[in-house]
C-alpha cells in the first residue's frame, strides 16, 4: 500500500473518531429542528393509573392549543410519554429512557410523591428539569436544606395543605380530638400526617390514636372499629382515592358517623363508584381548585377540558395544565429548548396566571398558592372554603 493511500486512510479515521466524540458530547436532550420533546413521567397504569391518566390530559390540552396557536419559539410541543406503574423503580427507568433514549428537554410528572423522588437524581445527573405537577413532599425540592436545582412543581407542599386541614378541623368543624390513619408506605402520606399533627396539636387538639395501612390493603374494619372506639371528633386520611373509597365505605357500614377528613388524594371521580355517595356524606378535603369556582379563567378551561375529552376536570387535570403552562412559559423566556437555560427560567417564574391561581415560585422552587376544602354532598363535590397561604 502507498504512503499516499495510508494517509487517506489515517485521516478518514480521524473524520470518523471525530464524528463519534462530537456525537458523544452532544446534549443529551435534544430535538428536531421542528419539535421541541418535553417528557410525560406518568402513572398510566397502576395504583393510581387515573390520577396519571387527568394529568397527562391537561398537559395534552395545554399543548394542544400552544401548537393550533403556531407552537412555541415556532416549533411544535411534543409530549413524549412513559408509563411508570405507579411504581418508584419504574419511575426512575422511566426518566431514564426519556432522557437518554427520547432525548427530552424537560420532564413533567411523575404524579405519586415517591415517584417524582426516585427521578430526581437522574434528572440532576442529566441537567434536564423535572417538573411535577401533583407531588407534595416537601423533599422533592428541598432535602437536608439544600435546594435541588433541577426539581420544581406546580402545586403547593405537603406542610400546607396538612396545616389547611387541621385548621379547618378545629376552626370549621370545631374538632378537639382527631385520628390519624394513615397509608405507611407513602412518602405522601407520611408528610401530611406529620403537618397535620403538628398544626392540630398547635391549634389545642390532641390527636388521639395514629393508624396505619398499606396501599392495596383491602380489608379495614379490625382498625376501623378500634378507631369507632376512640370517639374522636374527625379521622384525618391522607391517602389516595383506591384506600380512602374503600376506607370511607368500610367506616359507614360499621357505623362511623364521624367526620373523614383528607388531601388531595381523594379527588377521582372512581372515590365514588368505590364508596357509594352515601358514605362520603360528612367527608372533606383539600384540593387546589374546583371547578364550581365561577372565576372565568376556571370555567374556560372547564369548558375546553370537557368538549376534549368528555368529563369534568379533576384538580390532577388542571394541575397538569398547569403545568404545561410553565413549561411553555419557561421556553419563551429563556428563548430556548436547552435544558440548563430552561431550569434557569423556571427558577424565576413569577406572576404566571394559570388555572389554579397566580403562580410566582420562591426560593424553593414551591409555588406560593390558595388552597379550598371540598365537601361531598350526594357523590358530587361542593366548594366549603378557599384557604390563602
Amino acid at each position: 500500500m502507498t504512503k499516499r493511500k495510508l494517509s487517506f486512510i489515517g485521516l478518514l479515521i480521524v473524520v470518523s473518531l471525530l464524528g463519534v466524540m462530537l456525537t458523544g458530547c452532544s446534549s443529551t436532550a435534544t430535538t428536531d429542528s421542528k419539535e421541541i420533546k418535553i417528557g410525560g413521567n406518568f402513572e398510566l397504569t397502576g395504583g393510581v393509573a387515573n390520577f396519571g391518566k387527568q394529568t397527562m390530559q391537561g398537559i395534552q390540552l395545554a399543548f394542544k392549543e400552544a401548537n393550533a396557536a403556531g407552537g412555541v419559539l415556532g416549533k411544535k410541543l411534543v409530549l413524549v410519554t412513559a408509563d411508570n406503574k405507579s411504581e418508584p423503580s419504574e419511575a426512575t427507568n422511566a426518566i431514564t429512557k426519556l432522557i437518554t433514549q427520547d432525548k427530552v428537554v424537560m420532564v413533567l410528572g411523575p404524579i405519586a410523591s415517591s415517584n417524582v423522588l426516585a427521578t430526581l437524581q437522574v434528572g440532576q445527573d442529566n441537567k434536564v428539569p423535572v417538573l411535577t405537577a401533583t407531588g407534595t413532599n416537601s423533599k422533592i425540592t428541598v432535602d437536608n436544606g439544600k435546594v435541588k436545582p433541577y426539581a420544581f412543581r406546580a402545586c403547593f407542599i405537603d406542610p400546607f395543605q396538612g396545616s389547611v386541614m387541621a385548621n379547618f378541623a378545629t376552626k370549621t368543624l370545631k374538632a378537639k380530638t382527631a385520628v390519624i390513619y394513615i397509608d405507611s408506605s407513602s412518602d405522601y402520606s407520611k408528610g401530611l400526617a406529620e403537618s397535620f399533627e403538628a398544626q392540630f396539636v398547635k391549634n389545642g387538639g390532641v390527636i388521639v390514636a395514629k393508624e396505619a395501612f398499606l396501599q392495596k390493603d383491602q380489608d379495614f374494619k379490625a382498625t376501623l372499629t378500634k378507631i369507632k372506639g376512640m370517639n374522636a371528633d374527625t379521622i384525618f386520611i391522607p391517602a389516595y382515592y383506591e384506600e380512602v373509597g374503600k376506607i370511607s365505605k368500610q367506616a359507614r357500614e360499621i357505623g362511623i358517623t364521624t367526620p373523614l377528613i383528607g388531601t388531595d388524594g381523594f379527588d377521582d371521580p372512581k372515590v365514588v363508584d368505590i364508596a357509594g355517595a352515601e358514605a362520603l356524606n360528612n367527608t372533606f378535603f383539600s384540593n387546589h381548585y374546583s371547578a364550581q369556582d365561577t372565576d372565568p379563567r376556571i370555567q374556560k378551561f372547564v369548558a375546553a377540558y370537557k368538549a376534549e375529552y368528555g368529563q369534568e376536570p379533576s384538580a390532577l387535570a388542571a394541575l397538569g395544565y398547569d403545568s404545561a403552562l410553565m413549561a411553555i412559559d419557561a421556553i419563551k423566556r429563556a428563548n430556548s429548548a436547552d435544558p440548563v437555560k430552561l431550569r434557569d427560567a423556571l427558577e424565576q417564574t413569577k406572576n404566571l396566571q394559570v388555572v389554579t391561581g397566580v403562580i410566582t415560585l420562591d426560593g424553593d422552587h414551591n409555588p406560593i398558592k390558595s388552597a379550598v376544602v371540598i365537601e361531598m354532598k350526594d357523590g358530587k363535590q361542593v366548594f366549603k372554603e378557599k384557604i390563602n397561604p
